[in-house]
């Protein structure tokens, strides 16, 4: 298999638990010819898509990566294109998005789905399930996140589009920095922010699971500091193992028809207190983390698994 991975320079990777590195080491294992590329780098040529990319193979010793020269090739040359650029999700993310849509057409197959990367963004998509999600409002009124807060004692307020636990802010009605912060976080009403009741259950831990094919192949706690209320590992969360309870189960069994059918073949969803709080589509995380606590190697089986998407086309 010939594959480009779009993301981040190598040079910027923590090795020890960046989940991109362990696929790209296990397509070396598997003797795939492998290149990378920054999406800035992604271009249309004579209206074909095109890519300025550097052939690079993952060692599992430093310095980690052995790379090549740097050439513009086709899109249409590489059997499949994993796009693991880390958020955030913005219109530089979106566009690349749209020259990875002629990448399919040019014959390459892209993991995850282009289109569907535009349509499920991290936050919003898990209230497609509503059954499923903690009590929602999205709104960019100030006066209305101030009633909420107020109505519903502890509440969190944060970005549609943040990553990694940014702007993620936990308040009440009687705080008197509530308004400040959300006329920070809308932009003074003009960005539309989600508030949701404050989940207790947030103490016990965020659970991770990964999705593969819309099955659910590995999972995680990541507990909060005592410092900080968000379950991010680089903000000071610690990872620990768990089963998955029969809530867990109906979760995924709820999303797994949806995920297949829309191409999300990599999928890490955040369950909070038997509640989806987050379908994470973009570049999911946690391979590490899943081999260390639970021997499972997820890299290896979603190499398998976009090879049997490849030999279905």
């Amino acid at each position: 298999m010939r594959a480009l991975y779009v993301m981040d320079p190598p040079a910027s990777l923590d090795v020890a638990g960046d989940s991109t590195y362990a696929l790209m080491v296990e397509a070396a294992r598997r003797g795939h010819s492998t290149a990378w590329c920054h999406p800035s780098d992604l271009r249309v040529v004579g209206n074909q898509p095109a890519a300025r990319v550097q052939e690079a193979r993952a060692l599992t010793a430093a310095p980690w990566f052995e790379l090549g020269d740097v050439a513009q090739v086709p899109l249409g040359s590489f059997d499949a294109i994993w796009m693991r650029k880390d958020p955030p999700f913005d219109m530089d993310y979106v566009f690349s998005t749209y020259i990875l849509d002629l990448a399919e057409r040019a014959g390459a197959k892209v993991f995850n789905d282009p289109v569907s990367l535009k349509a499920a963004n991290e936050k919003m998509y898990a209230l497609q399930w509503p059954e499923l999600s903690p009590p929602t409002w999205v709104t960019n009124s100030v006066e209305e996140v101030v009633a909420l807060a107020r109505e519903h004692g502890r509440v969190v307020i944060k970005p549609w589009d943040g990553n990694g636990g940014r702007g993620v802010l936990v308040t009440h009605g009687q705080d008197r920095n509530l308004r400040s912060m959300a006329e920070l976080l809308t932009g003074e009403g003009r960005v539309s922010i989600l508030v949701q009741p404050f989940l207790e259950a947030i103490r016990d831990g965020d659970k991770r699971i990964i999705l593969v094919d819309g099955e659910p192949r590995g999972w995680f706690l990541r507990v909060p500091g005592p410092q900080d209320h968000r379950g991010n590992m680089h903000v000071g969360a610690t990872v620990q193992g768990c089963d998955l309870d029969e809530r867990d189960r109906a979760i995924c069994g709820a999303l797994e028809g949806r995920l297949r059918a829309e191409g999300l073949l990599f999928v890490g969803i955040d369950v909070i207190g038997g509640l989806l709080t987050e379908i994470n589509v973009t570049s999911p995380t946690g391979l590490r983390e899943i081999q260390t606590l639970m021997g499972r190697d997820l890299a290896a089986e979603l190499q398998d698994a976009a090879a049997k998407k490849l030999a279905a086309r």
